[in-house]
């Protein structure tokens, strides 16, 4: 292992002794290293931070931008375009439009908006959970419900056909690629990936729907100005990604960390009250949470009494501040009906994520349809032979065995 100024440079992302467990350095680097050298999967330097404190600041400081195209900002991934953080698809997503792409997407993904959405997604919810009791078990629940759920909802918000998931889902994993794929699969997802939406938003400007993208080929924000090809092009991408990749990535890691400990599954059984405020606290807790948030530096900041030149590339984990016990009382353990629960699962500060407000939703929904049409639903194999995926900036679980 190197070194630098003393503090050794670890790889990054951090082990962890098992899927659902979290890294053993996140506590020794909170206690003694709240800046800590890390070397990413493209060899590059960065700065992690496990803080509370710090990354909810790092999130909210516009001197800490996404713009990791910048000159001099770290590659994220082994692959020579340097990952998602650094792609063309960021790139058109952030810079000077970049807020006026959130205020037109917002309105979309409103709280009131979801609730009106709640009925649809329980009815699809108890669908996908009456196929999967049809074939009997054990099954496997992200395979079976966690996956379709949040595939069929952007599909429906978007307008695209449900039926090309599989095509999504494909594209979506090259692109989030880590360690797991080559420079030419990654460029061949992309031309795909883009020609595809090329071809959708061009039927949308012909025969337009109800559905988001259809809005946004004609809206204009309050200056009159309008997205462009690339940004609407884009916007499909990153909402075919974020939109089921981590909501079918959470579901199952929820689901897995409630029934890794019977008494939490029981608890919640006994009261489904709970549904709410164990679904937050299940973000908070979930320790496989992908590769957590890079930031460029554009200024020079201070951060836990370490000044941080300009150019410097932070990875902000969430995860870890998430464990954080200044902020958590009783971090590493789950409790079900904590609140407040202030994790930053989703991010802090303009850039939080949009979809927070459907991932809700969709996580509730499946969680309150599960306790009550499967109260005896279980892990089919013990919570440490879990696999984790590998290779992907998001974490989650290969599948999750269940019987009931």
């Amino acid at each position: 292992m190197s070194y630098d100024n003393g503090a050794p440079v670890r790889a990054y992302p951090l082990a962890a002794p098992s899927a659902l467990e979290a890294p053993e350095d996140w506590r020794e680097l909170r206690a003694g290293c709240p800046v800590a050298p890390v070397t990413l999967p493209s060899g590059d330097r960065a700065s992690l931070l496990t803080r509370y404190d710090d990354v909810k600041q790092v999130l909210s400081d516009p001197r800490c931008t996404r713009q990791l195209d910048a000159e001099g900002a770290a590659r994220i991934s082994a692959d020579a375009s340097g990952g998602v953080f650094n792609s063309s698809m960021a790139e058109s997503l952030n810079g000077a439009g970049q807020q006026r792409w959130r205020r037109m997407l917002t309105k979309w993904f409103t709280a009131k908006r979801m609730n009106a959405l709640r009925p649809a997604i329980e009815a699809m919810a108890e669908q996908l959970v009456d196929d999967m009791v049809e074939h009997g078990h054990p099954a496997d629940l992200k395979a079976s419900v966690g996956f379709p759920l949040p595939v069929w909802v952007i599909c429906d918000l978007l307008g695209v056909p449900e039926t090309d998931r599989d095509r999504f889902s494909r594209w979506s994993d090259m692109l989030l690629n880590l360690t797991r794929y080559g420079q030419r699969e990654i460029d061949t997802a992309q031309r795909d990936f883009h020609a595809y939406l090329a071809g959708h938003l061009e039927l949308k400007r012909t025969d337009p729907g109800e559905d988001l993208l259809s809005s946004l080929i004609t809206a204009t924000d309050a200056d009159g100005g309008r997205l462009t090809d690339d940004q609407l092009a884009a916007t499909g991408q990153a909402l075919l990604i974020a939109g089921h990749e981590t909501t079918a990535n959470m579901i199952g890691k929820m689901m897995a960390l409630l029934l890794a400990d019977r008494r939490r599954w029981e608890q919640l059984v006994a009261d489904r009250s709970l549904v709410r405020t164990a679904v937050e606290e299940a973000l908070r807790f979930d320790a496989n949470a992908g590769f957590g948030m890079p930031r460029y530096v554009k200024e020079d900041i201070e951060v836990a009494g370490t000044v941080l030149a300009r150019g410097t590339t932070l990875v902000c984990s969430m995860a870890a501040a998430n464990r954080d016990d200044e902020v958590f009382a009783g971090a590493e353990g789950m409790s079900l009906d904590r609140s407040p629960n202030p994790h930053l699962a989703f991010g802090a500060g303009p850039h939080s994520c949009l979809g927070q407000a459907l991932a809700r939703t969709e996580l509730q929904v499946v969680l309150d349809v599960l306790i009550r049409r499967l109260p005896t639903l279980e892990l089919a194999v013990p919570a440490g032979e879990l696999r984790r995926i590998e290779g992907l900036v998001v974490g989650g679980l290969h599948d999750v065995p269940v019987r009931w």
